[in-house]
């Protein structure tokens, strides 16, 4: 065990009028296993590019172990599997990496196959576990599970419950819950570190918010009730003085000696009620900077008159001239929320594309309502370019309710005028996604819309589905999204 202690990180982008970092002090224990979190754009990758020694920083990372980071560039993918695990971990031997392999459950057989073309599931668990077995490293594993089906993500689960000294940077939370012991969150104005998982985290973070909301509110009353009593001395301060110079009724003088008196206490009052508002202000401006917006996203769908809007009956695809999954049958009406699951490469997302009148080859029949109005969803970002405007007029959707659903989702106004290629994939991710709840659509269709996206962000696209209840069909490996959101899953069987 030893510590990597932070002290007065500071760091900032050339030309940004604000620092990612400002003077963040922490320390880890190299036996945590740590789950970072944080909105999209908050800085995580850029951390952990920091303690790489990528990055000019101000301010101190001190450490005994080795920094290792998670995509591994595999500069040739041509190499076979094994040779590529002994380029990272030279010292290793065979037997090592066939025994970590079996703590996966995949066979050794894929060792000996050329890296590229093993599966993105296969090219994972080599390099994780080439990069584990170096020793003397603390792994920086930056978003392992995108992309990844249900069975791969359990058994990267098992594999790092046996595994401790890393950070490991996902947004699915029944991931982290099952992985992590510590949570360290970027938050808007510090770097937390908390014992637990996400969920202990989340409760943790839940109810601080909480009593910082009733806190604000309490000061903001207790402020407004001393600024009326500050106002109304001050008042009759002003008019005891005035009184000096008046006469009685009797026409005699009023002592102006006791006046002033009465006069300069009303002052003292009254100054001193204003150090009590200044006080209570320095309190209120110490509470709700780290509460995050969660401003509600809005959906408009159009309920088709046509139900059910598509009907599958026996439905296979066909790839090679061979049925890739078992006969399924299946509805769609207004308001089902459909999840399809089920492996890498079983045809899930070929089964959206037949939907959308891809031309695809399949068995069985598959009927779908003519004149429907399909918003989607694409798995990939690689053609997005241009800016917001120019993308918000080339897919013909209003620019302001675009704009203000990705406000609401994280972006700054400052990242409006950028080119969407030079954006992160989460941020890419988050352009698909309010394009999409910009249309109003007889039917959603998504294809792993969850990639990259962060979990503040996740939770207000539930909440939004759950809140307008859309007709919805998508694929998805976040399995809290699929249990919160599904009416219905089509798990599809390899034949």
């Amino acid at each position: 065990m030893s510590l990597i202690s932070v002290n007065n990180l500071t760091f900032g982008y050339d030309g940004s009028l604000n620092n990612v970092f400002e003077n963040v002090s922490f320390n880890i224990d190299t036996d945590w296993k740590l789950g970072l979190i944080g909105r999209n754009g908050k800085g995580k990758t850029t951390f952990l590019k920091l303690l790489l020694g990528e990055y000019e920083y101000k301010g101190t990372i001190s450490k005994n172990v080795e920094f290792d980071y998670f995509p591994f560039d595999v500069k040739d993918k041509e190499k076979m599997a094994i040779d590529i695990a002994h380029e990272i971990a030279p010292n290793i031997e065979d037997w090592e990496i066939i025994k970590e392999l079996n703590l996966l459950n995949t066979d050794a057989e894929i060792l000996y196959r050329n890296f590229n073309l093993l599966s993105g599931g296969e090219q994972i668990k080599i390099l994780l576990i080439s990069l584990f077995l170096k020793g003397n490293n603390f792994l920086l594993i930056d978003e392992p599970t995108n992309h990844l089906d249900r069975e791969t993500r359990d058994n990267l689960v098992e594999y790092l419950k046996k595994k401790k000294g890393f950070i490991l940077v996902s947004h699915d939370r029944n991931f982290l819950d099952k992985v992590v012991d510590h949570i360290i969150s970027i938050n808007n104005t510090n770097i937390d570190i908390q014992k637990g998982n996400f969920s202990s985290w989340q409760e943790n973070k839940d109810r601080q918010d909480n009593f910082e909301l009733m806190q604000n509110d309490k000061l903001k009353k207790d402020i407004n009730r001393l600024e009326i009593a500050a106002k109304n001395t001050a008042n009759w301060s002003n008019q005891i003085e005035k009184s000096k110079y008046n006469t009685t009724n009797s026409g005699s003088k009023i002592d102006r000696g006791y006046v002033g008196h009465q006069s300069a206490k009303m002052m003292k009052r009254s100054k001193v009620i204003e150090k009590r508002i200044e006080n209570k202000l320095e309190q209120k401006s110490s509470l709700l900077n780290n509460i995050d917006r969660n401003d509600s996203l809005k959906i408009i769908p159009l309920e088709s008159k046509k139900n059910p809007l598509i009907i599958a009956d026996n439905l296979q695809i066909i790839y090679n001239d061979k049925t890739i999954f078992d006969k399924v049958s299946f509805e769609i009406k207004n308001g089902d929320r459909i999840a399809i699951t089920g492996r890498n490469g079983i045809g899930k997302s070929s089964i959206l594309k037949l939907i959308m009148g891809n031309e695809i080859k399949y068995a069985g029949s598959l009927k779908v309502a003519n004149d429907l109005i399909i918003s989607y969803v694409s798995q990939s970002t690689e053609n997005l370019k241009g800016t917001l405007k120019e993308f918000a007029i080339q897919n013909k959707i209003d620019e302001s309710i675009f704009k203000s659903m990705l406000s609401k989702m994280g972006f700054y106004n400052s990242e409006f005028n950028k080119d969407i290629k030079q954006m992160s994939e989460g941020q890419k991710k988050k352009v698909l996604i309010a394009k999409s709840i910009t249309e109003s659509a007889n039917i959603y269709i998504w294809d792993e819309p969850l990639n990259y996206i962060d979990i503040l962000t996740r939770i207000q696209i539930e909440d939004a589905i759950l809140k307008y209840k859309p007709t919805l069909i998508f694929v998805e490996h976040d399995e809290t999204f699929i249990k919160k959101v599904a009416t219905n899953i089509i798990q599809l069987k390899t034949t």
